[in-house]
């Protein structure tokens, strides 16, 4: 099956049309679906998404729709790019709507809120017997869009599907590598958000570059302790999706779960932070969710577990940094 010249996006947030412009870019027809009647309206009108992108013009194949079952009527290939929280909702809705052959990528960045699972387990159950594939990678929504340097993995058992979808998306600006770990990818994609909260925290108590450098080292060690105990490859956590990503949101100002953890560090509560931020921050979510995961699987992971009980429980940022250091020394390898 050849890679289709009509493409779905589901989710109009900043990410979801960022993907939508280089597919577009690239000669695609597109449709941008939002479950926003006006935001959909709005963009038609202003061939732009003024919201999230307000410098990024629609090219003339990029169509903005308000109605799922258009958005997916006859499209072979389907991109959702929803938060994790209602990932499953979305796919759920999809499910009866999907063309017999229709093949479902995500750039959904956590895990199944309801069950703690990696997202290719909801998909492969609400969507079975189809061809799946995830994409992720450092890459911020605004510099995709401005057409900067960018490079990104693509995940799916089905190697040829991997490699279609790397075809579809890769230009000069936008490099797609190909991957067939799922699991990692997508494990790499979820943890990198709380420990990008754990550095922001760090970052607004003022710990300075050493703090930063150690978090960001030992929370790559607790993602690929994670990794390891669910069966992924460890390789896969030194590559984009895992070290690249971890770097990247753990590091700039343009991620939204590092801000989260500034405002933290700071003494801002969530809430407030969350409505100064105004998007979707996943972490929030992902930091529930990779703690239940851990504690399913075993697994130690100490970082995530403070930015958990700062969330959770309301310990103090002061608290979770000195409950760190605390810890029993142990070798690095352990």
């Amino acid at each position: 099956m050849q890679y289709s010249d009509t493409i779905s996006v589901v989710g109009a947030g900043s990410w979801g049309t960022a993907l939508a412009l280089v597919l577009a870019r690239n000669g695609y027809r597109v449709y941008l679906w939002s479950h926003d009647p006006d935001h959909v309206e709005r963009m038609s009108r202003e061939r732009a998404n003024l919201r999230y992108l307000p410098d990024a013009p629609f090219p003339a194949e990029l169509r903005p729709v308000a109605e799922l079952e258009i958005a997916l009527r006859d499209v072979q290939e389907v991109l959702v790019v929803v938060p994790s929280a209602v990932f499953s909702r979305v796919l759920e809705q999809m499910a009866p709507l999907l063309a017999k052959h229709a093949r479902v990528t995500w750039a959904t960045k956590g895990l199944d809120a309801d069950t703690g699972n990696p997202l290719h387990c909801t998909a492969e159950r609400l969507l079975p017997g189809r061809a799946l594939a995830v994409l992720s990678g450092p890459s911020f929504a605004r510099e995709v869009a401005k057409g900067l340097p960018t490079a990104v993995t693509v995940a799916s058992r089905n190697v040829a599907f991997a490699h279609e979808l790397a075809d579809a998306f890769h230009n000069e600006s936008f490099r797609v590598y190909t991957s067939d770990d799922m699991l990692g990818v997508e494990l790499g994609g979820a943890v990198k958000n709380v420990l990008a909260i754990a550095t922001g925290i760090a970052d607004g108590l003022g710990m300075g570059a050493n703090a930063r450098a150690g978090l960001i080292t030992r929370g790559l060690a607790e993602l690929r302790r994670l990794g390891r105990a669910m069966q992924a490859r460890s390789e896969t956590f030194m590559g984009l999706s895992g070290m690249g990503d971890l770097i990247l949101t753990c590091t700039d100002d343009q991620s939204r779960n590092r801000r989260m953890g500034l405002a933290l560090g700071q003494g801002i509560p969530a809430a407030q932070a969350l409505q100064q931020i105004g998007q979707t921050v996943e972490g929030l979510q992902t930091t529930a969710d990779v703690h239940r995961l851990a504690r399913r699987m075993g697994v130690e992971m100490p970082i995530c577990e403070q930015v958990h009980l700062v969330l959770s429980q309301h310990l103090s940022a002061k608290a979770a940094a000195a409950n760190l250091m605390l810890r029993k020394r142990k070798s690095e390898l352990d």
